[in-house]
This record gives C-alpha cells, structure tokens and sequence, in this order.
C-alpha cells in the first residue's frame, strides 16, 4: 500500500485503482492516513485501509470509477458517521448523506434507467452498482 514520498505525494502506483483515477488530493489524503493508520495500528495493512478510505470518504464521493471532491465535508453514510469499528453496511463510496437531488443527479450523470422512480435508498444502492460496474470496467480495460 502507498507511503507518501517525495514532497508528499503518494505514490501512484501504490494506491489502489480507483484512487489512481483521482485528483491529487484524493490520492494524498488516503496515503497519509493510509500510513499514520499502519503505525497507530502496528501493521495492520486490513485496518489502516478502512481507516483512510473513511478518511477520504469525509471529503470525497466515488464516482463511476474515481472519487471526486463533495459539496460538503462529512461523513457519507452510516458507517462513516459510527467509525471503522461499526458494522453498519458501508454505501461503498457513494454520499448516502447526500440529499435525494444530488444522488438523483449522480444517477443522470450515470445514466442510470428508472432513477426519477427511485426513492433515496434505491437511487444509493443504483450507484453502488453502477460504481463497481465502472470499476471493473476500468481494470479491465
């Protein structure tokens, strides 16, 4: 996983595939937590991963494949509001805090079918979908 390198930027090639596909910002915040989190948690390559992925969530939303910068700073779901110990399930990047506009706007963007039917919790689950759809679309390709 990433170390922060020279003038503190992670390396690309270290972080995982999604976060290759994102701003700068993005990349760095997840490996400096990424770090700071392997040692506080003496090596725990598991833990410190979902330590800065819910560090990266407070500001960041996934997107089809990448993560782009949210309207606002905060936590994205349940989970993220609880901390990496909850076992709340996570909404896998997507801002589940987000109004019903934003996420029915996220799923115009993603041209997902039958999103202006969907309430808020099926328009989440939609672009968990769609996310992992572009995802495996990007390492594929």
């Amino acid at each position: 996983m990433p170390k922060v390198g020279k003038n503190d930027h992670a390396r690309k090639d270290e972080l995982p595939s999604t976060l290759q596909r994102s701003d700068q910002k993005a990349q760095d915040t997840f490996a400096k937590t990424y770090d700071s989190a392997m040692e506080s948690y003496d090596d725990d390559s598991g833990r410190a991963a979902r330590t800065a992925f819910s560090a990266l969530k407070h500001s960041y939303e996934k997107v089809g494949d990448h993560w782009e910068p949210k309207e606002e700073r905060g936590p994205s779901d349940e989970r993220a509001e609880e901390g990496v110990e909850s076992n709340k399930p996570t909404a896998g990047g997507v801002n589940a805090n987000a109004s019903k506009g934003h996420l029915y706007q996220r799923a115009k963007e993603m041209d997902i079918k039958g999103r202006s039917k969907m309430d808020k919790n099926q328009l989440v689950e939609a672009l968990q979908k769609a996310n992992d759809a572009a995802t495996r679309k990007a390492r594929e390709g």
